[in-house]
C-alpha cells in the first residue's frame, strides 16, 4: 500500500497558498492508494478549507485529520465546530473524517486524530511557570500586555531570562475549546485508544496526529520564542499510547513545520515538515 501524505498548508494564509497550490498539482500526479491531509488544511471561518481540498484530484480514499488551525474562528464555538461542523463539511467534499472512524484497507489500518498539547514538551531551561503556557503568552509579552497583568502578580518565580522571551501561541486567542488543554487531550487520548483497540487486529497501523506524539519529532532547542512554543506542539501522553499498540508500524504528525525522520523499533515514525515557507508531502511505502 502506497500511502501519500501532507500537512500544514495553511490555505488561508495569502503566503502559503501558491506554495500549497504548486505542492498538490504535484501530488496530483503520484500513484497512491490513499491520500492523507494531517491538520492545518485551512481556518475554520470561510470557505478556503473547501477550495483547498477540492483542488485534490485522488480517485482513491481522501483521508482529513484536523489541526490546531482548524479550530480557529472568529465568532463561534471551535469545540462545536470540531464536533459537528467540520466532519459534516469534510465529508461532504467526498472525504474520510479519520478522527470518529479508521480506514481499513485489507492488513493496513489508518487511524487519525487532531492530537493536543498538555505542556509536557516546555523546555525547562527557559523557567517559565505552568501558568504562562495555560495562558498562551510568555513572560516577556504579559509585561506588554494589560490583560495578562494578572499573570504577573507574583514574579519571585521568574528568572531575567524568562522576562525577556517575547511570544504568544494564538490558540490562545482562536480556538475557543471552553476547556482546558488537558481535558480537550483526555477526550483526544480516549477518542485515540478506542480506536487503536478496534483495528488491534490488524496486521499494520498507521497512526496520523496533527500535534506531535514523540519528543524525537520535535525541532531542535536554541531560539527562545520557539523553544517557548514547544510547549504547544504535542504530549508525550499521546506518544505512551500509540506506542502501547503492537501492530503500529508508522506515525505521521506534522504541526511543528520541521521535518524529522526517527525509527522506534518496528515503527517508523515521520514528522512530514510543511510549513508557511516550503510546502512537503511524504510517499509512504507500507
Amino acid at each position: 500500500m502506497r500511502l501519500l501524505a501532507t500537512a500544514d498548508l495553511h490555505y488561508n494564509q495569502p503566503k502559503s497558498r501558491a506554495l500549497a497550490d504548486a505542492l498538490i498539482e504535484e501530488m496530483n500526479g503520484i500513484e497512491a492508494d490513499a491520500l492523507i491531509v494531517v491538520g492545518d488544511t485551512a481556518g475554520s471561518d470561510g470557505d478556503a478549507l473547501e477550495r483547498c481540498l477540492s483542488r485534490f484530484q485522488f480517485d482513491g480514499p481522501k483521508l482529513f485529520v484536523a489541526g490546531n488551525h482548524e479550530l480557529w474562528t472568529h465568532e463561534a464555538d471551535s469545540y462545536s465546530i470540531f464536533a459537528d461542523q467540520l466532519p459534516r463539511r469534510i465529508r461532504a467534499m467526498g472525504w474520510h473524517w479519520l478522527q470518529d472512524e479508521p480506514l481499513i484497507n485489507g492488513e493496513v489500518a489508518i487511524v487519525g486524530n487532531i492530537g493536543w498539547y498538555d505542556y509536557s514538551f516546555a523546555w525547562p531551561a527557559l523557567g517559565i511557570p505552568r501558568r504562562f503556557y495555560a495562558a498562551k503568552v510568555s513572560p516577556g509579552a504579559a509585561e506588554r500586555l494589560s490583560e495578562f497583568a494578572p499573570l504577573l502578580d507574583r514574579t519571585d518565580d521568574l528568572s531575567a531570562q524568562a522576562r525577556q522571551i517575547v511570544a504568544r501561541w494564538n490558540d490562545g486567542r482562536f480556538a475557543k475549546l471552553g476547556r482546558s488543554d488537558e481535558a480537550f487531550l483526555d477526550e483526544m487520548l480516549a477518542s485515540m485508544e478506542t480506536q487503536l483497540g478496534a483495528v488491534s487486529h490488524v496486521p499494520r497501523a498507521v497512526v496520523a496526529t496533527h500535534c506531535v506524539p514523540l519528543a524525537g519529532l520535535l525541532p531542535p532547542t536554541g531560539r527562545s520564542q520557539w523553544d517557548f512554543c514547544r510547549a504547544y506542539l504535542g504530549s508525550e501522553r499521546m506518544g505512551e499510547l500509540i506506542l502501547r499498540f503492537p501492530n503500529v508500524r508508522q506515525i505521521l504528525c506534522g504541526h511543528s513545520h520541521f521535518p524529522v525522520e526517527l525509527t522506534i523499533g518496528q515503527i517508523r515514525a515521520t514528522n512530514i515538515g510543511s510549513g508557511y515557507r516550503e510546502k512537503t508531502y511524504r510517499l509512504i511505502e507500507l
